[in-house]
């Protein structure tokens, strides 16, 4: 039995395939540094092509804020499962500022790169936004696993509807082609 609730979160209208998600513009930390990049920019560089010759989409996670145990038990699982060489590229978005995001990526020795949102404002713009239970005012991601392609497209998507979930890792392998 855990020793928290488990919460329902309410709908959302996050993009679902087919359709385009927001690009955006934020700071992407990583272990050397951070710089401001937009989505679209990265996807774009980081067009790769699969083993079938058409290019492999981007996996963008949301996860809540860097320090808490979903989003450390998320990025250590897709560390150890090597995403970061069998995915085209991985890429975070987290509720914190590019200081805490940088030192999570360094204390937990993770190889991703993490786009720093303190505002909450891409989860916002993708509707994967939950309220943080008797904060007033405090939002954080909830876990959503998108796959996009060059043109910000989604092929497919997973977002958590209760809090805490976490995806059966080899079905969302299979549905994002890296098995």
């Amino acid at each position: 039995m855990p020793e928290f609730d488990v919460v329902d979160l309410e709908p959302t209208d996050h993009p679902e395939p087919g359709e385009w998600g927001p690009d955006f513009t934020r700071p992407l930390v990583n272990h050397e540094y951070w710089e401001d990049r937009s989505l679209s920019e990265l996807v774009d560089a980081g067009d790769t092509e699969s083993e079938s010759g058409g290019a492999e989409p981007t996996i963008v996670v949301f996860t809540p804020m860097v320090g808490s145990f979903l989003a450390t038990y998320v990025w250590d699982e897709l560390a150890e499962r090597e995403w970061d060489e069998r995915a085209g590229r991985v890429v975070g978005i987290t509720a914190a500022n590019p200081y805490a995001v940088k030192r999570f990526l360094e204390e937990n020795d993770l190889p991703f790169s993490l786009f720093a949102d303190p505002a909450n404002g891409v989860a916002k713009s993708y509707d994967v936004v939950h309220d943080l239970d008797g904060m007033a005012g405090i939002t954080e991601p909830r876990l959503a696993f998108l796959a996009l392609e060059s043109d910000l497209s989604v092929a497919d998507a997973w977002v958590a509807t209760e809090w805490p979930e976490f995806p059966d890792y080899d079905a969302l392998e299979e549905r994002f082609g890296l098995e």
